[in-house]
């Protein structure tokens, strides 16, 4: 049980970051559309979607949990998520454990700056921690980054990489485009801030409006019927492994607005389910 509670929060937590930066979206509808709801706090309900004979995990007879993430920020001011996730783990003879992960990122505006800490909890005992930032003067040069937790160390990223919000700016901007494919690598500070994914993200065709029927309550009531939104499900590839099965993946359905609904995680061995059970616009400070 505790072996697989480990995997599982290590997975949430390469995660996490992707998830925030589907936040990211509406920052980049806000320069077009300024009427906009851009910032937005979300609460997802997660729950054990699927668990497969080879995963190890068969004893596991539930997951129950909650992620709460809250996207705030402009381009002038920068970029700030927080996000934490609670989750229990029950197994065949009803034991329970609790794992709480915790991630707070900034990003500046131009994507010359990104700062990342992340911790978990362990049954209410503190377990990893990961701290750091990465900095390049000017988007063609290399990112120098700095970790301080768990480890002091010193990496630098070579060749093309986007923060999760730049990365955010791109998709929408693909999707509203029409086209149905962008790769690229990315950095985000997980993994304990030492690697750098690649990523290829298939979009579908745009929803109209009005199209969507029997919404959440909570996308229901925001309006996000009244919306055009995608499917989307992004890779995310180990560049030192050959394999071409991708690390994880996820699935969601994005909406011009920046909100995602319908997600589900894949890590290979067994996926998560994630539904959206509140949604709450939040204010955003212009740029001067």
């Amino acid at each position: 049980m505790v072996g697989f509670s480990q995997r599982l929060v290590s997975a949430w937590l390469a995660a996490l970051p992707l998830l925030g930066m589907l936040a990211g979206h509406a920052q980049a509808l806000a320069a077009k559309e300024p009427n906009k709801l851009v910032a937005h706090r979300a609460v997802y309900e997660m729950t054990l979607d699927d668990t497969r004979s080879a995963s190890g995990i068969t004893g596991i007879t539930g997951i129950d949990g909650r992620m709460v993430f809250e996207f705030t920020g402009s381009e002038c001011e920068g970029y700030s998520l927080n996000m934490r996730m609670v989750t229990h783990m029950t197994d065949a003879r009803e034991q329970t454990n609790l794992t709480d992960l915790r991630s707070s990122t900034w990003e500046q505006g131009d994507g010359r700056k990104f700062r990342f800490q992340s911790t978990q909890y362990y049954n209410d005992k503190l377990g990893d921690v990961t701290m750091g930032r990465a900095v390049r003067k000017t988007r063609s040069e290399a990112i120098e980054v700095k970790l301080s937790q768990p480890s002091r160390a010193k990496l630098k990223l070579s060749g093309p990489v986007l923060f999760p919000t730049q990365h955010s700016l791109a998709l929408i901007d693909s999707a509203k485009a029409g086209q149905a494919l962008l790769q690229a690598r990315i950095y985000d500070g997980s993994e304990k801030g030492r690697k750098v994914y690649e990523t290829t993200a298939f979009i579908g065709p745009m929803v109209p409006p009005g199209t969507d029927q029997n919404l959440e309550t909570a996308a229901g009531e925001k309006g996000l019927a009244e919306l055009a939104s995608w499917p989307v499900s992004i890779g995310y590839f180990d560049p030192n492994n050959d394999d071409l099965t991708p690390s994880y993946q996820i699935d969601f359905r994005l909406y011009e607005n920046g909100v995602s609904r319908e997600l589900l995680i894949d890590y290979g061995s067994f996926s998560v389910h994630g539904t959206l059970t509140g949604l709450e616009y939040l204010k955003t400070p212009e740029c001067h």
